[in-house]
């Protein structure tokens, strides 16, 4: 992989680029760039076989400004400290461009999850949950899902760290099952949100979604759900993909109908009389949105030469490079930041965890308005802010709102020195 391609490289790029647009001294930009603190674990558990096996794990705490830190746990064999800490600077300012008080982490395991028993799984994730304990709290850092990572592996942290504190602590993860503390909405909430990104970018060009053809990469729980509600606002989902491939029907596909497709045969590729295509098809396919909403560094600049979407919204953490973004802006294609789009996990887990301070449970009519509500007043700003200082790109606009935001916060914790 390229240098610029690492995604710690990406972020520290990004943040350079908005940090031109900030008043800012350049020995600040090094505390945004950077993370507080890394900790690096051997995690050691008993195979169901009896013999002991050993995996890596990571939990990086970038920035606890605004307030505790907040990121998710994924389960990958792609997992290394570069990834986390990037993903975890994200987080810092994703959390900031929609306004949430928390800061940004994230965790990672370098394992692939399906070599593994539930029992193996259960084990791994407790033994996390032991290791990284000083580390959590509701109050101090709150993780969430991630890739390979739900509902009950949250429900398998919360439970280790309720017995080892000797408490009852809800709020110390978010995401979890409704019945353990988790809230409304949550598992629909990331590909709600770019639902809304996207509706509302359509609606600044005062174009309608109705009939708008639509290509979504990666078809899990983010891709599937944007799919779904993007078809109910009347859009033509024309081609979507997994980690099999890709398949396309130019006269539209039912979402919710590939969605059961893949529960039963845990593929979408062979659904109806779909064409089979490969995800650099997809990504290049000639339609009016794009939602990449699989993994990273999925365009780089040579495929950003071939995307044929007028608009781009991301649903995945950093799936363009930096220089790709350089492409896309000078053929005046719109791309949707990560840190806008896909903030509607967070910002659900923040109303969970708000949920589980009140102990007071919310409908999902209220977690899905206040979503909305939060979402597109986080639009507006950035579009306002892209218009007034004249940015050209709304990622970089994004940025500058979140990092505007986050020293702020420092200035007011007495972290930054006052200047002017």
């Amino acid at each position: 992989m390229p240098p610029d391609d690492h995604p710690f490289e990406s972020l520290r790029e990004q943040l350079d680029t908005a940090a031109r647009y900030v008043d800012i001294e350049s020995d600040e930009r090094a505390m945004l760039k950077y993370p507080e603190r890394m900790h690096e674990a051997t995690l050691t558990l008993e195979l169901d076989d009896g013999s002991l096996d050993q995996v890596r794990a990571y939990r990086v705490q970038f920035n606890g400004a605004r307030g505790p830190y907040k990121g998710g746990i994924r389960y990958h064999p792609a997992v290394d400290p570069d990834e986390v800490r990037a993903l975890a600077g994200l987080m810092v300012y994703k959390c900031a461009v929609v306004d949430l008080p928390f800061g940004g982490a994230k965790g990672g395991v370098v394992f692939d999850p399906q070599d593994y028993s539930e029992r193996e799984l259960e084990r791994i994730t407790r033994a996390y949950a032991t290791e990284f304990r000083p580390l959590l709290g509701a109050d101090r850092d709150i993780p969430a899902p991630d890739i390979n990572t739900g509902q009950r592996e949250m429900n398998w942290i919360k439970d280790t760290y309720e017995c080892l504190e000797n408490t009852t602590a809800p709020g110390v993860v978010t995401g979890k099952a409704i019945e353990s503390g988790g809230s409304e909405g949550r598992v629909e909430a990331t590909g709600r949100s770019v639902t809304i990104a996207a509706r509302e970018l359509f609606d600044r060009f005062d174009r309608s979604l109705e009939g708008a053809t639509v290509a979504v990469q990666g078809f899990g729980n983010v891709g599937s759900v944007a799919a779904t509600l993007l078809d109910d606002l009347g859009a033509t989902v024309v081609t979507v993909s997994d980690s099999t491939g890709a398949i396309f029907d130019p006269t539209g596909i039912d979402p919710a109908d590939v969605d059961r497709f893949k529960a039963e045969t845990g593929t979408v590729v062979g659904y109806g009389d779909a064409d089979e295509r490969t995800n650099t098809e997809l990504l290049t396919a000639d339609v009016d949105l794009l939602i990449p909403a699989a993994v990273g560094n999925v365009i780089d600049d040579e495929l950003a030469s071939d995307v044929q979407a007028d608009v781009i919204v991301e649903g995945a953490n950093g799936p363009l490079t930096p220089a790709a973004d350089d492409v896309l802006d000078d053929r005046d294609v719109v791309v949707v930041p990560d840190i806008l789009a896909n903030a509607g996990g967070v910002t659900v887990s923040y109303f969970e965890w708000v949920q589980n301070r009140q102990r007071f449970s919310w409908s999902e009519d209220r977690i899905n308005d206040a979503l909305e509500t939060t979402i597109t007043d986080a639009f507006d700003e950035m579009i306002r802010v892209s218009e007034d200082r004249e940015i050209p790109s709304l990622r970089t606009a994004a940025f500058v709102i979140a990092i505007e935001r986050v020293l702020t916060a420092m200035e007011q914790a007495g972290k930054r020195a006052k200047h002017g």
